[in-house]
């Protein structure tokens, strides 16, 4: 009989069924708490051994994280809500498309099928030198292995990018951004509800994390408000596959017009950087002029000014560059043009 000597971790699990209840654990084990969404990015990170929790806190019994709820002004959307959900629910596909079309381009069925909104906009970095243990910058290392002469870095950024070269993998993360929602944070000081830009952060301001959640912290909702509601909608994502694959980009914009002319416009991109990118500046340069290819084509060189490609992704600033120039103009072009 074969002996299996590197086994998994072993680690307590815990299977809370309220958010009092699973704030209560996070509080109890601080640092040594792995919170389990749909496992997706968990499950990975366990597997392969590189992340060894000594506590995972298992969040699919609290009812209260899951549905998605009416208020006053939008929608709630709980952080355990499968992809699935998200992408059917009626009142997401008929006011808030863009989200609808985002998570309906998550992975796969099955995955979407499990996997959760929350966790879709939380998961990790996808560099493989990262995912495999080696001792980068994320890792708590002295070097950027996709930042080198021999480095394989086709996947990674063109933006932003300060020492640690990987990009945030969510397709959910632009689609919230173009629709002005806030996340509803835990944090051992109570609840923060923050706008959804906010909540993804860089390696200038923490290298070992994508977003702001720290031991202690839970993501529990997402709120869209009702002011981009049923405006005109545009989400694009480009990948080598058209079924499972991480995007290579992704965009996603949200257009209110009067007449032919973009009276308001928020736009965000993502995979270009460790951070999903809201457009500011294109979006002040493209108010008030019309929705046409021209105003798309000038967007779309204004959007790549100061992308510095690595050895292998190049073809990410024209790609770039033609993602936002459509998801302006709302005409589907040839993505790869240069």
């Amino acid at each position: 009989m074969a002996v299996i000597r590197d086994v998994m971790a072993a680690f307590q699990l815990y299977q809370p069924t309220s958010v009092v209840d699973a704030e209560k654990l996070l509080q109890q084990h601080g640092e040594e708490a792995w919170v389990l969404a749909g496992g997706m990015d968990s499950f990975d990170w366990l597997k392969d051994r590189i992340k060894k929790p000594k506590v995972v806190i298992e969040l699919s019994g609290v009812e209260e994280l899951k549905g998605v709820r009416a208020t006053a002004d939008g929608v709630e959307i709980g952080a355990m809500t499968t992809l699935t959900d998200v992408a059917q629910h009626p009142v997401i596909r008929q006011k808030y498309g863009v989200l609808a079309q985002a998570a309906e381009l998550v992975a796969s069925p099955q995955i979407r099928n499990q996997g959760t909104i929350g966790g879709n906009v939380s998961q990790d970095a996808r560099c493989w030198y990262y995912r495999a243990g080696w001792p980068c910058y994320r890792a708590g290392g002295n070097i950027c292995y996709a930042d080198t002469p021999v480095g394989r870095n086709r996947e990674h950024a063109i933006l932003q990018a300060e020492r640690c070269v990987a990009v945030n993998p969510s397709d959910t993360a632009p689609a919230f951004i173009a629709l002005d929602a806030k996340f509803v944070v835990l944090t051992p000081k109570g609840q923060e509800v923050m706008d959804a830009e906010k909540y993804f952060i860089g390696p200038d301001v923490d290298i070992t994390r994508m977003n702001i959640l720290r031991p202690g912290y839970l993501l529990t909702a997402i709120r869209i408000p009702s002011t981009w509601a049923n405006a005109q909608f545009y989400f694009e994502k480009v990948r080598d596959r058209n079924v499972w694959d991480f995007p290579l980009m992704n965009v996603a914009s949200a257009v209110k017009l009067s007449g032919g002319t973009i009276q308001d416009i928020r736009i965000a991109v993502n995979a270009v950087a460790a951070r999903p990118l809201r457009l500011k500046t294109v979006e002040d340069s493209v108010r008030g002029k019309p929705r046409d290819a021209a105003t798309g084509e000038a967007a779309g060189k204004l959007a790549i000014q100061g992308a510095v490609p690595l050895q292998f992704n190049a073809y990410k600033i024209p790609l770039m560059r033609n993602l936002v120039k459509r998801s302006i103009s709302g005409v589907q072009e040839a993505a790869w043009a240069s």
